[in-house]
């Protein structure tokens, strides 16, 4: 299916604000670097947004018949309590606060992050990139260009800015001032300058510090994924990845150390920035603005399941939305995503047992040719989504076709049509006060009520149910489904 011709895949470069079409660096494969979590903490479904869309886009990769080679880095070091490099490393305040080692605090956080992944149906990429992983390779990669880029400091090693051309067009897509919101450092050259290197200060002993030539310290965060990219991937690689914040401080940051290890100082230099082409996803908002970890308090994914609602009901949320726009999250906006989720399974459900036969019928193909044609288009799940569902409700066709066409789209969007069952949805919420074992045995009490036409009985029964929060499905094969109240 995915030999048939293919329409060019065109992308939004966030540094030349511009729609590409992608041409690989290494022809039939695609190589692309996402930036990981810092891992001192839960991440909130924003934060899983970024991972919804990269996923997406390394699909989208694999449909259009590249060989996919996706890193993902994972942070535990070097990231402060401020995107504009300043305050204290997240991963030692976490530490402290938690009475735990800056290792066990990683460790802990980074699978519950492989696990909200896993929920969503995020792939695993084919490496995961630890930072403390790569401190030789920063500590030589910041030797390479502290002699022309770079000054010594009494609390580190910082980047001057001045020595690259044009530094923060990237963030300039969104500001004509272009990035600034650095830290105040007593002695710094300009106000954008940024750490490459932190020294411990004097007196003080970290859980996570090298010796460098600089003085023990810590790398600063932009300089790990500039490193880990080059290391996995060479540079120039095809495509970097990010939330939208990471488009105003750490990637025009990542840019510049990038020109800098490159020895191009310009960025009308061929392949300057590390990847060709540098995309960025939108934020989720609720109705009190982005969503943050400052407040201490957070929508998790797992508060979404103690709700009652699957997680691929918020990954279909996430798919509904083009990436490069906003998207408001609310209980009632899931919930419809949770519904329509649900129809499409039970449209899947007559094709799930069947072989697949590749698709001959018009119908099917022109709408396989549609769905290629809005992926191609900077990624355009939303109008996918809508093929999708055309394709799942077709009546009167042959079955083998259709489920070889809903696998095909499935494969791009990620909903795991033809694998999960529509029970599978029923996910108990956290408040319940009845156990399933409970429900079945008053639904079979209600059952005889109703052959006995005692359908005062039946009715209460049914009335005992709804007040536990169980809503009664006279004549669906389902039977029964948690009324999700939100």
């Amino acid at each position: 299916m995915t030999d048939a011709p293919h329409p060019p895949l065109k992308l939004f470069n966030s540094l030349t604000r511009s729609l590409e079409i992608f041409e690989p660096v290494h022809p039939g494969e695609a190589r692309v670097y996402s930036c990981g979590p810092t891992v001192y903490n839960f991440q909130h479904i924003g934060n899983m947004r970024a991972y919804v869309f990269a996923d997406t886009l390394g699909r989208a990769l694999t449909f259009k018949g590249y060989v996919l080679r996706h890193i993902i880095n994972i942070t535990d070091v070097g990231h402060l309590t401020s995107d504009s490099d300043a305050g204290d490393d997240k991963m030692e305040k976490a530490a402290a606060s938690q009475g735990k080692t800056a290792w066990d605090i990683a460790a802990f956080y980074t699978a519950e992050f492989k696990r909200d992944l896993s929920w969503l149906n995020v792939r695993d990429p084919a490496k995961w990139t630890v930072a403390t992983d790569y401190v030789p390779q920063m500590i030589d990669f910041a030797k390479s260009i502290a002699d022309r880029h770079c000054y010594e400091l009494d609390s580190g090693l910082y980047f001057d800015v001045s020595t690259v051309a044009d530094y923060g067009r990237l963030a300039r897509a969104v500001t004509d001032d272009g990035e600034g919101r650095i830290e105040e450092v007593e002695g710094k050259r300009h106000a954008a300058d940024f750490a490459i290197w932190r020294k411990t200060p004097v007196g003080e002993t970290r859980q996570m510090e090298w010796d460098s030539p600089w003085g023990r310290g810590a790398p600063g965060w932009h300089l790990e994924c500039s490193v880990m990219g080059e290391a996995e991937l060479g540079m120039p690689f095809d495509i970097h990845t990010g939330g939208i914040d990471h488009r105003e401080i750490h990637h025009p940051n990542e840019i510049a150390q990038n020109q800098a290890y490159r020895g191009c100082g310009s960025l009308d230099c061929a392949d300057h920035s590390g990847a060709r082409i540098w995309m960025h996803n939108n934020f989720l908002i609720d109705r009190g603005g982005k969503m943050s970890k400052s407040t201490g308090e957070f929508l998790r994914l797992q508060l979404l399941v103690d709700r009652g609602y699957h997680p691929l009901a918020y990954r279909l949320m996430c798919l509904q939305a083009h990436y490069r726009s906003e998207l408001e999250f609310s209980w009632e906006g899931l919930g419809a995503a949770l519904t329509r989720l649900k129809r499409l399974l039970m449209a899947a459900a007559a094709v799930r047992d069947v072989d697949a036969a590749e698709p001959a019928d018009r119908r099917l193909t022109d709408l396989l040719a549609k769905f290629n044609a809005a992926i191609s288009e900077d990624l355009n799940t939303a109008v996918a989504l809508t093929l999708l569902e055309e394709a799942a409700g077709m009546k009167k066709i042959d079955q083998e076709q259709k489920r070889a066409t809903l696998a095909a789209m499935d494969a791009v969007l990620g909903l795991d049509l033809l694998t999960t069952q529509r029970a599978d949805l029923r996910v108990r919420p956290k408040a319940a006060t009845i156990a399933e074992g409970e429900i079945d045995a008053i639904l079979t009490r209600r059952k005889e009520a109703r052959a006995a036409k005692d359908f005062a009985a039946s009715d209460a029964l049914r009335e005992e149910l709804a007040a536990a929060g169980v809503e009664v499905m006279d004549g669906d094969p389902l039977g029964w489904d948690w009324r999700l109240d939100n």
